[in-house]
């Protein structure tokens, strides 16, 4: 069960990052969580022509947010790393200076093929595998893709053998499309005769049409009955907050029938209060669900 966070601001004053530190982790302190993600933001204007619903403002280095504000939290904690941003040389020197004992990352790729990037993401894993192949690194896995093309369980496969030991999701809306690339990831594993890695499923609620419209720029398709639902609601982060359980729900017992090791991730991708105190409250629920514990 894990929580994710995006860092403060670059340009936030010291201060107020020492503030966002504390009251973050006073957020996190109750929740049953495993593991903390941090994000690395990149612009993805080049995956997307339409202005974006919320502006681009560069955030702190997750590494650094968490080395220098986070000490505090006692648990793992998965650093991504956008890695067509580093310099080869960053990324080397990051991964030699790495304390294992509680750190995992995800590498990810450029967010268009035709994006200039300093350090591919095949050459950012073969670094990995060359200076720190005890680094637990997972990779992205993103369930709409499958949809479209029907390989991403194979771009799973390749990531797998190139040394990711497990992956998480793009945020999840529709579950068919989910369950669809797990049987044909367990299948694929299964005829190769490899290990079937976790996956982490994403979880991110909706409070409003600005969300909305941000989870779709970036990528989440959202089945047209649910988008309907929340446009459509006097009370859209109920409704779907009532459909991220709904799925957590389905994604276990799929899970279960397939033989995939799973946890989940809750996140929020807008920063209202309201949203963010659901997700928590979210996190709360699916940890229930995920322990075994939860109301059925």
């Amino acid at each position: 069960m894990l929580f994710g966070i995006t860092p403060p601001r670059r340009s936030a004053s010291p201060e107020r990052v020492r503030e966002i530190a504390s009251v973050t982790l006073q957020r996190l302190a109750p929740l049953d969580l495993d593991g903390l993600i941090l994000y690395d933001i990149d612009d993805e204007s080049d995956r997307n022509p339409d202005e974006r619903p919320f502006p681009y403002l560069p955030t702190m280095d997750p590494a650094s947010f968490y080395e220098t504000h986070l000490g505090e939290w006692d648990r793992p904690v998965v650093i991504y790393r956008c890695v067509g941003k580093y310099e080869e040389d960053e990324l080397r020197t990051w991964l030699t200076d790495l304390d294992l004992s509680r750190v995992l990352s995800v590498f990810v790729g450029a967010s268009s093929g035709g994006k200039t990037v300093r350090t591919d993401l095949r050459r950012a894993q073969k670094l990995h595998s060359e200076v720190r192949p005890d680094l637990p690194l997972g990779a992205v896995v993103i369930p709409e893709r499958h949809a479209r093309s029907g390989d991403e369980h194979l771009r799973m496969v390749a990531k797998q053998e190139r040394g990711c030991s497990f992956f998480i999701s793009q945020v999840i809306y529709d579950a068919a499309q989910t369950r669809a690339l797990l049987t044909s990831y367990a299948s694929e594993c299964q005829t190769r005769g490899l290990p079937i890695r976790p996956v982490i499923f994403t979880l991110s609620l909706c409070g409003s049409p600005k969300t909305l419209e941000f989870l779709q720029w970036l990528g989440v398709e959202v089945p047209p009955r649910v988008s309907g639902m929340l446009l459509n609601s006097s009370d859209p982060l109920a409704d779907s907050y009532r459909e991220c359980v709904s799925i957590a729900r389905e994604l276990v017992d799929c899970c279960a029938d397939l033989g995939v090791p799973f946890g989940f991730h809750v996140e929020s991708v807008s920063i209202r209060k309201a949203e963010i105190e659901a997700a928590t409250d979210l996190a709360i629920e699916v940890a229930g669900l995920l322990r075994g514990t939860a109301v059925q």
